[in-house]
Formats: C-alpha cells, sequence, structure tokens
C-alpha cells in the first residue's frame, strides 16, 4: 500500500487545515519576500522584521492560547484533528524552520550585503582599539546609569517584561574578595545568575568611529553584554546572552466592568507583563546560561529558539535613513490623488452626484482625513458619527472630531478598546475625545466593533442629507501608505439610512432593524453568505457553471468552508486570494476539485475584502471590513457593504481579478498544505499585480493632469 503524503496542514484525511500552521505557513511567505535577491537590500530586512513581529504577536496570542487549551482539554481535537500538544508539536518544529532560514539570510546574506553597501555590522569581538574605546565611553556615560542588575537568587524570580530586550550574565566570585558574608551578599559559592533589562528609551543602533569610508555600528545590546562586568564589582561574568521572552496576551476583560471598564482594561495591560511564559528567543551563550534562564522562566525545550545574530532585526530598519541606504529601499511610489474628486473645495456637490471609491495606498489616503475635516469646520454639518478602532498616534482624524464637537456639532465615537495591543493608545483618544466634548462609547459588551463607518449629517437647502464613508480599513493615515484598501464615499440614502439604523443599534438600546443594504455580524453577513453560495449552487450548470470569487486575509470559518465545498461538488468555480490564513483544503477530488487559493505577498499588505458573485449573470460585488472567520462572523460588530455604484462596480471587479493574474509575488496553496511559489512559463511576461496597479494609477494621474482647466469669465455689476 502506497504511504500517504504528509498533509501539513494537520492530521491525514482532515476536512481543513489547522488553523496556526496555516498562519506559519504564510510567516513563510513573508520569509520568501526577504529571500528574493530581486528586492532591494533594506526591504528584504524590512521582511525579515516582519517576521520577527508576526511570531511576537503569533506567540503571545495564539500559542499561548493553545498551551492554555493543554491544561483545560488535552484530549480535545480541533477541525483539522490535532489535539492541543499536537498542535504544539508541529508548531514548535515548523517555527524553528522558518527561524533558522530567517537568521541564515540574515547573518549569512543580508548583514554581508549591507556591508558591501557601506553598512557594516561590528561585532564586539572584531571592535578595533578606537570602537572599542568609544563604545566603552558610551556604555559608562550614556548607558549604566540607565541599566539595573536583577539578582535572581532570592525568594522570588526577578520580573521578566514580555518582548522587551534583557541581558543575561552568568557570574561567579572573584578569590579573596567575599570574605565576609552578609544579608545582601549570596551565600552559595555556585555560579549566579543576574539579569539586566535593556532600556527601550536608548537607540539600539550605535555608531562607531570607522577609517574606511563605511558607516560602522553595533548594537546597544553587544555593548550591554561586553561592558556589563561594571555593574558587578566584585564578581566575573563568565557568561553572557541577550533574550526575548514573549508571555500570554490572550487576555479578556471583564465585560461586565459597566463604568469601571478603562480601569478593567489598563489591569489586562498590567497583567500581561506578568503572565505565562510561552516561548523564549535567545542569542549565543552557553548551553548553562540558557539552561538556568529557561528553568527559571518554566519553559521547554521546544519552546526556545537559539539565534545566533540580532534579535529582532526589524530595529535594523533605522538604517534605512541614511544616505547609504538610499539605493537599497523601493523606488518611490506616489499616493495619487483620486481623479474624481475636487482637489479644492469640499466633496458635497461630488458625492451627491455619485459614489468614490478610493483603492489605497495607490490613491492617497488625504480624501478621507479631509471628508472628516471638512465636516469639522463646516457650519451646516449636524453630526458625525464614526467607529475607531486602530486610529495610529497623533491621528488627524482624532484632532478633527475633537475640533467638531468644540465646534457645537453632535460627535458620537465608538472606540474600540479591545484591539489588541493598541488598548493603551485608544484609552488616551478615547479620554482626549471625552474631554472635548464627544460622546464615546467604548464598544459593545461581549463584542468588538471592528465596522470602518463614518456618517455625516448635513443641513442643506432641501432638508438632511447623510453622507457616508465605508471602508474595508482602519482609520489610520499612517497604515493607509502600506495597507491594501477599498472605501466607498457616498450619499446614496439607502445605505445612509442603513448607516443611521447601524448605529442606533450600536450606540442605545435599538433592537437589530432590517437592514436594506448593509449586512452586519454578528447578525446576517454569514447567513448571506451562505444564502449567496446556496444561491450560486441552484444556478450552477455545467454549460453555465457558477464563479464565487472572493479576497480576503483569512479563512477559517467551518460553516463557510463547508458550503464553498458544496459549491465545488455541485460545479461552481471559486476562486480565492487569501493573504493569511487559509484552513480550506482546495483541489481534493469530491470535494474542493474547483476551487483554487492563491495568495499575495508584496510590497504593500494586502488588507481588502471583496466577495463577487455571479448570480445566475446579475452579478453582485461587496466589500467588508470582516474576513470569514469564527471572530469576525459570530464574535465582532462588522459590516459588508454592496457595490451599488456601475462605473465602482466595474474598477473594483477589475481589480479583483488583476489578483489572479500575479505570477511574481503569488502562491497557490496546494492540497497537502504547502505553498507554491508561481513563476512566469516560458516566454510568458512577469506579472506583479502591485505593480500593475501602480502603474494604472499613474496613468489615471497623468490623464487628470492633462485635462484642460476650463475658466469662465464672470461680469460684475460695477
Amino acid at each position: 500500500m502506497a504511504e500517504k503524503k504528509e498533509n501539513k496542514g494537520g492530521r491525514a484525511g482532515a476536512r481543513c487545515f489547522n488553523r496556526e500552521l496555516s498562519w506559519l505557513e504564510f510567516n513563510a511567505r513573508v520569509l520568501s519576500e526577504a529571500l528574493r535577491k530581486d528586492n532591494p537590500l533594506m526591504e528584504r530586512l524590512n521582511f525579515l522584521g516582519i517576521v520577527s513581529s508576526n511570531f511576537g504577536e503569533f506567540f503571545q496570542v495564539r500559542v499561548a492560547s493553545l498551551k492554555r487549551e493543554l491544561m483545560v482539554n488535552p484530549r480535545q481535537k480541533d477541525s483539522s484533528g490535532l489535539t492541543a500538544r499536537e498542535a504544539l508539536e508541529k508548531i514548535s518544529v515548523r517555527s524553528h524552520e522558518i527561524v533558522e532560514a530567517q537568521y541564515g539570510c540574515l547573518m549569512n546574506d543580508i548583514l554581508p550585503a549591507l556591508a558591501k553597501a557601506g553598512l557594516v555590522y561590528v561585532r564586539p569581538k572584531a571592535f578595533s582599539s578606537a570602537q572599542r574605546n568609544h563604545a566603552e565611553g558610551f556604555f559608562r556615560h550614556e548607558v549604566f546609569p540607565l541599566l539595573t542588575p536583577l539578582r535572581t537568587d532570592l525568594a522570588e524570580f526577578p520580573h521578566v517584561a514580555s518582548m522587551q530586550l534583557h541581558a543575561a550574565f552568568l557570574l561567579d566570585k572573584m578569590p579573596g574578595v567575599h570574605r565576609k558574608e552578609t544579608g545582601l551578599l549570596p551565600q552559595s559559592d555556585t555560579d549566579l545568575l543576574a539579569l539586566v533589562p535593556i532600556p527601550a528609551s536608548i537607540p539600539r543602533i550605535v555608531y562607531l568611529p570607522s577609517e574606511d569610508g563605511r558607516k560602522h555600528f553595533s548594537l546597544l545590546d553587544d555593548i550591554v553584554t561586553i561592558f556589563g562586568r561594571e555593574l558587578f564589582p566584585g564578581y566575573n561574568v563568565k557568561e553572557s546572552m541577550i533574550f526575548k521572552l514573549a508571555r500570554d496576551a490572550d487576555f479578556a476583560v471583564d465585560e461586565e466592568a459597566g463604568d469601571q471598564f478603562i480601569q478593567a482594561m489598563k489591569e489586562v495591560l498590567v497583567k500581561r507583563q506578568s503572565s505565562l511564559p510561552v516561548c523564549l528567543w535567545a542569542g549565543a551563550g552557553s548551553k548553562k546560561l540558557l539552561s538556568m534562564v529557561k528553568e527559571k522562566l518554566a519553559l521547554e525545550e521546544g519552546d526556545v529558539y537559539r539565534v545566533d545574530g540580532i534579535i529582532d532585526p526589524g530595529s535594523l530598519m533605522d538604517l534605512s535613513s541614511g544616505d547609504e541606504a538610499a539605493g537599497l529601499v523601493y523606488p518611490d511610489w506616489p499616493h495619487f490623488y483620486p481623479a474624481d474628486l475636487p482637489e479644492e473645495g469640499s466633496y458635497w456637490n461630488t458625492l451627491r452626484q455619485k459614489d468614490i471609491l478610493l483603492n489605497v495606498p495607490y490613491e492617497s489616503y488625504d480624501p478621507v482625513v479631509r471628508f472628516v475635516q471638512d465636516a469639522a469646520v463646516d457650519s451646516h454639518v449636524l453630526a458625525i458619527k464614526m467607529t475607531l478602532y486602530r486610529t495610529g498616534s497623533n491621528s488627524p482624524i482624532v484632532q478633527a472630531l475633537k475640533r467638531a464637537s468644540v465646534n457645537g456639532k453632535s460627535v458620537t465615537v465608538f472606540v474600540e478598546l479591545k484591539a489588541r495591543f493598541d488598548e493603551q493608545r485608544n484609552i488616551s483618544w478615547a479620554e482626549e475625545l471625552e474631554d472635548a466634548g464627544a460622546t464615546v462609547i467604548y464598544g459593545m459588551v461581549n463584542l468588538k466593533v471592528h465596522a470602518k463607518i463614518c456618517l455625516v449629517i448635513r443641513k442643506e437647502s432641501d432638508g438632511i442629507r447623510r453622507y457616508l464613508h465605508l471602508s474595508t480599513g482602519n482609520y489610520n493615515p499612517k497604515t493607509a501608505r502600506l495597507y491594501q484598501d477599498f472605501s466607498i464615499f457616498t450619499s446614496n440614502p439607502d445605505l445612509a439610512l442603513d448607516a443611521t439604523l447601524f448605529f442606533n443599534v450600536v450606540s442605545g438600546y435599538s433592537i437589530v432593524q432590517q437592514m436594506h443594504s448593509l449586512c452586519m455580524a454578528p447578525v446576517n453577513i454569514k447567513s448571506r453568505l451562505i444564502d449567496m453560495i446556496e444561491r450560486e449552487i441552484s444556478y450552477s450548470s455545467p454549460d453555465n457553471p457558477g464563479l464565487i470569487i472572493a479576497k480576503m486575509n483569512s479563512l477559517c470559518h467551518d460553516e463557510i468552508i463547508e458550503e464553498l465545498y458544496k459549491a465545488s461538488a455541485a460545479g461552481v468555480r471559486v476562486m480565492l486570494n487569501i493573504r493569511g490564513i487559509c484552513t480550506l483544503i482546495p483541489g481534493v477530488k469530491g470535494m474542493s476539485e474547483n476551487i483554487e487559493v492563491s495568495s499575495v505577498v508584496g510590497r504593500y499588505l494586502e488588507h481588502s475584502r471583496v466577495f463577487y458573485f455571479k448570480n445566475g449573470g446579475n452579478e453582485e460585488l461587496y466589500l467588508s471590513s470582516a474576513d470569514w472567520m469564527v471572530r469576525n462572523l459570530d464574535k465582532r460588530i462588522e459590516l459588508m457593504f454592496p457595490v451599488l455604484d456601475k462605473d465602482v462596480f466595474a474598477t473594483v471587479k477589475e481589480t479583483l481579478m488583476l489578483y489572479f493574474e500575479d505570477n511574481s509575488h503569488c502562491h497557490k496553496l496546494m492540497k497537502d498544505g504547502s505553498w507554491k511559489a508561481l513563476k512566469p512559463a516560458a516566454g510568458e511576461a512577469a506579472v506583479s499585480v502591485q505593480e500593475e496597479l501602480q502603474q494604472k494609477y499613474a496613468r489615471y494621474d497623468e490623464a487628470r493632469k492633462s485635462q484642460p482647466k476650463v475658466e469662465f469669465e464672470v461680469r460684475r455689476k460695477n
């Protein structure tokens, strides 16, 4: 009997891949961009940093959750057929493979290439005498006063903060120094472990003097380890090691805290810093030193990732600000102003006539900011209602909302405090908005408000008119320069009415009312999707097969996946472009042979959610804030909205189809859970969807600029 091919996504025979293993393959696709020689050097380094950043959140949330599951339900299997222990073992194996490849790329490829380009990383052993003197002076004057060495031989092990770099030192007593023991000194003669938190307030990159015309640099953690002996007079430093610990960050706030919700949220942030250790990244050091740290933190061998290199390589991106890196980054891609919006004056007249599509980052995010800013100062605007999930720092949108409130507008803002890792920032914005007089609603009990919507209510000569902005991405101008998202400006009365009903539901006691155009999770997005899939099945025939095309970040909702399997079995063609997690298994005869799954990872992070249904020729197209995941469809407040304007419809559909033509930054999911990188066939031109879109919007911008400006001479009475 032939041996079955290993299923990399879970147990053989399962109907779904394991979610965590699928995510790991996404991180491997990010790593593949770092491995590409045709990407600029600093951008390859940036992808390595993204791999590390991704791993940080993955271990703090997903792996931590599995470790707790192991303690509570050790025999429980997920939809991929794996128990928590089996999943953790597979995760450890694959994560170690990715980390090994990541650091092989960093140390053996990128750092040597940077040195050739004039940016030389110098390890302490290679310091010249001038560099060592400079580093020692820097340590004594700039670093030493900020360091706090921590003993580990007391009753309680010192606190090791999550995701902060620490230096570990292995010490022994100098002979003849410790003749009299005191209560302040350890009684044991064995090797001692000391920890030193590396302060984040000091830049990690430390530039060194050089004589070869290139820029030499070391790292703050290198300097702490080689001069750290000055922290321990009377002791020999035998070994040193840099490490970083990830702790469990998957905490839930007390949803019934009522008026004390903000305080409860702050307590969750404190708990994260002392929660269950999950994994450890450790630099070069002795086995004994690593063993001591691992034992003190109660970690298993599989939880430790040894790296002979720079922990958190993303911090090296600070090098990109220098002249030496000018040719080592992506060529500049302008963010074009939308051709259909006026560059001067307000948008109200334009939006009364037609819907406007915005495709960032190819188009500028400025219109979204300006939409809110104009509303804040327009004397005819009566009210602004808006959801905020991740706004970024120094948000101009938050400032505009504060200004609107001060100007007497009725401002209602739904700030989601439970946006993981942005909680503290959102608490600050919420308090500022309240101080400005805005009405702030802190999400909903047991549900995250993840919808992206802004409603402006304006009094005009013919009555009240509502203007609406709906988006697939956050109201964050900074990420809008890197994340691909669609959004629509509209004054469509049906959409505007539904928006009003939506805000009434999430702000007060209003029961969920039937909306004509918008769909809202957890109320009816899932059921609407299932209905449309089943409708596609009913219309499909061998002569005229149905067609479903979807683009999203993640797909791991078992009910939706089973519906897609039914569609495939009925002959419906299903085309999926999934950036991250996909637990659906494609290409299995009798189950999913008509389903294809691809993934684009490139210069921009693909973030939009777009859903197309052929509908027997009466095509429908939707944009949404929601991925097809349990958390989005069942546990969050989300919106899915139809594309109604025919011109916008054509543009979105054309763009969606282009993602399935990419053969240079695209991977195809195989039925064993692996991903195959696509390459142009012999004689075939390379296609990058992101490059194609950039060129397309450049042509639009050129056409807009070439249009003659028509000016009219106006007669005035003298």
